[in-house]
């Protein structure tokens, strides 16, 4: 399998001859945030068979992303995003939606997926009338992944999400404040055990962050990246940590 960051939440996963996409934002800019980090990512990121989106805030749910992806790709999306892009983008794009929630089955070429559960508010915006449930993919691949999304701990993440061979985790964010619904560096190595993950790739950090504020908190731009490694050591020194730049790419192999 060969993973390839783009930057935030973006990432290509590709097994034979199957493509998936999560989260893209395919452009430099999300309203008054920027990308500080790496280019744009290129037009190979757009070729896929689906499109996995994990909820419906702007920064993963990008509208304006959605027309360069390959015309015919699937748009995997929580159940109510479909109403939300048919209004933005039409019924081109929203006949291509796939509207799932947790526990939900969906197989996309060669790769079977099941839909998790995320601790985060999926409303498009606070005073929006478009509501979906955050959630997360579990990958039935070899090896198998899990994508969290956006997420807090929970519960039941364990089950739900694991045991999997690699986890895609997020670390961060895009600005001087983390807020609810997320994991810090700490929290996220705190997932991958348990998910009983033997590979993690952190993300959603390090990429895009609020115009003109490049001197505001640089510790939370660049950093939880290292943090976050070195917390995966402190909690489980047998998992290993590929921490990617933008449009890296990593193979990963079941055992």
């Amino acid at each position: 399998m060969q993973i390839t960051w783009w930057g935030h939440s973006t990432i290509t996963i590709e097994e034979n001859g199957t493509r998936l996409l999560t989260d893209p934002v395919l452009t430099s800019r999300i309203a008054h945030v920027r990308r500080r980090r790496g280019p744009a990512p290129t037009p190979e990121a757009a070729q896929c068979d689906a499109v996995l989106v994990s909820h419906m805030h702007a920064d993963h749910l990008h509208l304006t992303s959605l027309p360069l992806v390959a015309p015919d790709a699937a748009l995997v999306v929580p159940r109510g995003a479909a109403r939300l892009i048919h209004a933005e983008r039409g019924a081109a794009y929203s006949d291509r939606c796939i509207e799932v929630a947790p526990g939900n089955q969906v197989r996309i070429g060669n790769l079977d997926l099941t839909v998790v559960s995320a601790h985060h508010d999926g409303r498009r915006l606070p005073w929006s009338s478009y509501r979906a449930p955050a959630i997360g993919f579990r990958v039935e691949g070899a090896p198998s992944v899990w994508f969290a999304g956006d997420t807090d701990l929970y519960d039941d993440l364990a089950a739900e999400a694991g045991p999997v061979d690699l986890a895609l985790v997020p670390v961060g964010g895009w600005g001087p404040s983390l807020g609810p619904g997320h994991l810090d560096p700490v929290g996220a190595a705190e997932a991958v055990r348990r998910v009983g993950a033997r590979v993690a790739v952190p993300v959603h950090f390090g990429t895009f962050w609020p115009i003109g504020c490049d001197w505001l908190k640089p510790d939370l731009f660049l950093p939880p990246g290292e943090k976050f490694k070195a917390a995966m050591h402190e909690v489980d020194s047998a998992v290993k940590v590929e921490l990617l730049a933008p449009g890296e790419s990593t193979e990963v192999v079941r055992p």
